[in-house]
């Protein structure tokens, strides 16, 4: 870290930092660790040998080896085998230490939904009477099935009657993970099972499988299921929960679809609202299609309200909390991220991510952002300024021998964007100009993975790489991020950080300010439904509760806070 200021910025973001240790030990390290990653099944009682190895060589160094809990309080489920997922319990070997508290009632509900899971997910015999019931109701064989009431003591056993919420993808990966969180959440309060339909191959090898039991699966089998064209699922369809409750008293419905997109009408709106909800009580099968992190909108559900505030007495750490319990890239992204790290990064006693991203509805170009990065950077001390390249030789000379006889601090810099200007643009700086430590020598080192250009969503790499970026911020001990950027949102929440957010360009130019500090590591609720349950008109949702307000980076938008 840099003189005061910039040690400051950092302590803002998180209360603690850490370096690397020799690039030495990385190598013998690492093969260690390497022998014993081949044994057959790594049992929870051996996972602290192994991290405690694992830290030495590729881990920070700083905290010691008992804060870097690999089941991170208990928040992850031991009953894994260590290598059909490698990255489960080793990313709190490249994290700081999370500083935000974990609810033992939300481990305590999670363990029970893992156990609802295993009896009701695909693969389990009541997984296909559930399919087989729903085929006969929706084939008018049977009437509907029966209502799904919430249970706070889960399924039975015997003959349980299972209930389910399908998430559908739509956009881009960041939008896919925020939502698939919030899917998950709903689910943990009205105790369905998530289920994420996969219709090709985009989001194949890109996560691990986030629930424990070999015999089930969260991925939807599409072979043979009776709801078919999932994919063109949208705000017309007649079995939305919007159009059923413009349409009044319908019979019972075997499966409904919620309609959270961008473009949902007020009716389907309602889905926060107590009417919607009771609705919804007797579906046993939902269908949900969401761009947005919605998870806020729960908040407004005073029949929810008491059962989140167990779950998070902070209601600004729901995503980080389940987002480091859903999603775990899978071996081939662990791979990418942590070898890049490894060969990069990990000398560094600091790391800077900076997450760039362009919308052509806020339109600026390259040396205008660059600009602007760099404003927020030297203004907020998160980058050092560079040295006066005029010096003549001989004070030069003399001013490099005393920078030499200093302990040098090496800060690496990690630039995310589809654009690699800004990386060329910091990489010349720096290789051109010293930098200047304020007190001591420090040596800045600018890096990108990738630029590629355009984003291809649909491309099973081009998610896997944009996974290992994600990743590879989240492993950053000062994050900066773009607003509306919903990547952005999902490094700061799985860091635990809040991010320095380059606001959007005000007429194609740098804003004043170039960029904020974050109130909140929670994304923002982007398309929030500031709808009035009781007058079904218009409401400011950031007004209704103390701990949700506007969002700083999108105005129509609500986030928690606390």
């Amino acid at each position: 870290m840099e003189g005061g200021k910039a040690s400051t910025s950092t302590q803002r973001q998180r209360q603690s930092s850490g370096g690397v240790r020799p690039i030495v030990l990385v190598v013998v390290a690492v093969s260690l660790v390497g022998v014993l990653f081949m044994a057959t099944r790594v049992s929870p009682g051996c996972r602290p040998l192994l991290k405690a190895v694992y830290q030495q060589g590729v881990g920070r160094a700083g905290p010691s080896v008992t804060t870097a809990d690999p089941l991170l309080g208990g928040l992850l489920s031991p009953d894994f085998d260590d290598r059909s997922c490698l990255s489960r319990y080793r990313a709190p070997l490249y994290r700081q230490p999370s500083l935000h508290n974990l609810s033992s009632h939300l481990v305590a509900r999670l363990r029970r939904y893992e156990s609802l899971h295993q009896l009701c997910g695909p693969g389990t015999p009541a997984y296909s009477r559930a399919v087989a019931r729903l085929r006969e109701a929706m084939d008018g064989h049977a009437s509907a099935p029966a209502p799904a009431a919430a249970s706070s003591n889960g399924a039975s056993s015997d003959d349980p009657e299972c209930s389910y919420i399908i998430w559908t993808p739509v956009e881009g990966l960041g939008n896919r993970i925020l939502s698939t969180a919030s899917a998950f959440l709903y689910a943990l309060l009205t105790d369905r099972v998530l289920l994420v339909h996969h219709p090709a191959d985009d989001l194949n090898d890109v996560f691990c499988e986030p629930f424990p039991g070999s015999n089930t699966t969260w991925v939807l089998p599409e072979k043979g299921f009776p709801i078919q064209g999932i994919k063109g699922l949208n705000v017309r369809t007649r079995e939305s929960l919007g159009n059923a409750l413009g349409r009044g008293r319908d019979p019972p419905a075997p499966w409904l679809y919620v309609h959270l997109q961008t473009d949902y009408k007020p009716d389907d709106r309602r889905f926060f609202c107590d009417d919607g909800q009771d609705s919804l009580r007797g579906v046993r099968w939902l269908v949900l299609r969401s761009d947005n992190y919605f998870v806020p909108g729960l908040f407004f559900l005073p029949r929810y309200e008491e059962e989140l505030a167990r779950l998070f007495p902070r209601r600004d750490t729901v995503f980080h909390h389940l987002g480091r319990y859903l999603f775990h890239p899978s071996n081939t992204v662990w791979g990418m991220a942590t070898r890049y790290y490894s060969s990069y990064l990990a000398p560094a006693e600091e790391r800077v991510g900076v997450q760039v991203r362009e919308f052509k509805y806020a339109r600026i170009s390259a040396d205008e952002r660059y600009k602007q990065i760099i404003s927020c950077a030297s203004r907020e001390s998160l980058l050092p300024a560079v040295k006066d390249a005029t010096l003549p030789s001989s004070d030069s000379d003399h001013h490099q021998q005393q920078e030499q006889e200093q302990e040098t601090k090496r800060k690496a810099v990690l630039v995310v964007s589809l654009n690699g200007d800004y990386y060329d643009k910091l990489s010349s700086l720096y290789y051109e100009h010293r930098a200047a430590g304020g007190h001591g020598a420090v040596t800045v080192s600018v890096f990108q993975p990738t630029h590629l250009g355009m984003q291809h969503s649909e491309k099973r790499q081009h998610n896997q790489k944009a996974l290992a970026e994600i990743v590879l911020l989240s492993f950053s001990d000062v994050v900066v991020t773009s607003a509306q950027s919903t990547f952005g949102y999902v490094s700061q929440g799985l860091a635990g950080l809040r991010p320095w957010v380059l606001m959007l360009p005000a007429d194609g130019k740098v804003p004043d300010p170039p960029c904020r500090l974050a109130s909140t590591i929670e994304p923002c609720f982007m398309k929030a439904p500031h709808y009035d349950c009781r007058t079904r008109g218009h409401s400011d949702n950031g007004k209704l509760l103390p701990y949700i307000r506007q969002c700083q980076d999108v105005s129509y938008g609500v986030q928690l806070v606390e």
